[in-house]
């Protein structure tokens, strides 16, 4: 054998290694086991940047919404959106705590849960709590609904995540008259009514998480993702959300990545029948 050559794996010592960390509950070098629902190449990705996973973490809030407001008016329901807003402020706060508490500075991968109801908004947030392997705390806890590998490819380049940023409205879509829904019955007509309820709905949730993002002082919103249509129990409403990860440039400067192409060898062969290519 080469001095060059690696040593061979004693699968037996390996194994009793294994059988004792698992009779230990598996605990970590410092006590502790973690819980993450990161994927494996995640976990990795955040050990190259110095990064580890510590805990699962939770925030949930369920705000109240008051009783007749999804069934008549004009405008924004202001009611309705100022609950939204407030159990995803909450919920996030919560969970921005819990991770805190378990030793983490920042949360990725939050997966983001709202349902709208009519006497009320729940609101559930689940996510990784992480921290640097060396202690060193980079700044304020942080909560991001980006992947560790986004989390990874963003710390990088020079960027930090910030929080969640998030706005909703919800806007009375107007009624309309006997003639209008008469006369649009027959033919193709663009119902004016939906059309400007969403736009204003848009607007408002836009301008919201925008001004949570300045809140915090970032120079920028990522990973938007948006929801918008008619509620369910009460279709006259028009509905819009939207939510993202708040960051801002850390570093002196942007630093551009330049992609690697990966080239896989464990693809999955595309099988065709060869009665397609008949006909030529």
């Amino acid at each position: 054998m080469s001095p060059d050559s690696p040593l061979p794996i004693d699968v037996r010592a390996e194994m009793r290694s294994a059988a004792a960390w698992l009779a230990d509950g598996g605990a970590a070098p410092n006590g502790r086991a973690v819980t993450s629902d990161l994927t494996i190449d995640e976990a990795l990705l955040l050990h190259s940047i110095g990064w580890e996973p510590v805990e699962l973490v939770f925030g949930v809030s369920v705000t109240s919404v008051p009783v007749g407001v999804w069934t008549w008016g004009r405008g924004e329901i202001g009611a309705a959106s100022d609950a939204h807003n407030l159990a995803v402020h909450t919920a996030a706060e919560r969970l921005g705590r819990e991770c805190a508490k378990a030793g983490g500075h920042g949360v990725v991968g939050v997966q983001v849960s709202v349902e709208v109801n009519p006497h009320h908004v729940d609101v559930h947030l689940v996510g990784t709590a992480v921290r640097p392997v060396e202690g060193k705390k980079p700044g304020q806890t942080f909560v991001s609904d980006l992947s560790a590998r986004d989390f990874v490819l963003l710390s990088n380049a020079g960027w930090s995540p910030l929080g969640l940023s998030f706005g909703a409205s919800f806007i009375y879509a107007p009624r309309r008259d006997a003639a209008t829904a008469i006369r649009q019955s027959s033919q193709n007509i663009e119902l004016t009514n939906l059309t400007e309820a969403l736009y204003s709905a848009r607007e408002s949730a836009m301008e919201r998480m925008q001004a949570s993002g300045l809140a915090m002082s970032a120079q920028g919103v990522v990973g938007v993702r948006i929801t918008e249509g008619p509620m369910r129990f009460a279709r006259h409403v028009i509905g819009f959300t939207a939510w993202g990860t708040a960051v801002r440039l850390v570093a002196d400067n942007h630093v551009y990545l330049k992609p690697d192409m990966v080239l896989p060898l464990d693809d999955a062969v595309v099988q065709f029948e060869a009665q397609s290519l008949r006909g030529r």
